[in-house]
């Protein structure tokens, strides 16, 4: 058990570190004035999911839920 807790132990560290990457690369919502109205999402805010924000996105998800397993998989061994 000792080498599971060592192994989950470096996986949440490093997850930790991506997930801190991710989300300060993300940039900020900073839509002004057309978002009360509804106009921030135009025909080039419907293809997101292949631009760099789209892949942040999915890779701070990915990662913070890593971490959430390996939190509690730690909490369950220890």
């Amino acid at each position: 058990m000792a080498i599971l807790n060592v192994v989950v132990t470096i996986l949440l560290v490093i997850t930790a570190i991506i997930l801190i990457a991710t989300v300060l690369l993300q940039p900020g919502e900073q839509s002004g004035l057309g978002a009360i109205a509804g106009g921030a999402e135009t025909f080039f805010g419907k293809n997101k999911a292949k631009t760099m924000e789209g892949k942040l996105a999915l890779a701070t998800k990915v990662s913070a839920g890593v971490f959430i397993i390996c939190a509690l998989v730690i909490a369950m061994i220890g």
